[in-house]
């Protein structure tokens, strides 16, 4: 198990403690895994700086997708975005 320190913005940061956000999305640069812990720290944008409120959470699945692995052309990818969805 390892731990990684990541900024959140504001608006994602009250999801998730609401309890509304289930999901992180992630570049795929630092090969996080299940059972991997995110100490995750509000960061506001505009003032560049940690508003102080801060989590852990841990990681209960971790999925990596390339433009190549997908389902769909790389075109409308790009055109249409991906929606990423939170299921109960």
């Amino acid at each position: 198990m390892r731990t990684f320190d990541k900024k959140v913005w504001p608006e994602y940061f009250d999801a998730l403690v609401s309890g509304k956000k289930k999901f992180d999305l992630r570049l795929n640069k630092e090969d996080i895994n299940e059972g991997d812990v995110l100490f995750l720290r509000e960061w506001d944008p505009k003032a560049k700086e940690y508003t102080g409120r801060q989590m852990e959470k841990k990681v209960t699945y971790a999925l990596v997708a390339k433009i190549d692995d997908l389902f769909w052309p790389e075109q409308e990818i790009k055109e249409k975005g991906l929606r990423i969805l939170s299921l109960e």
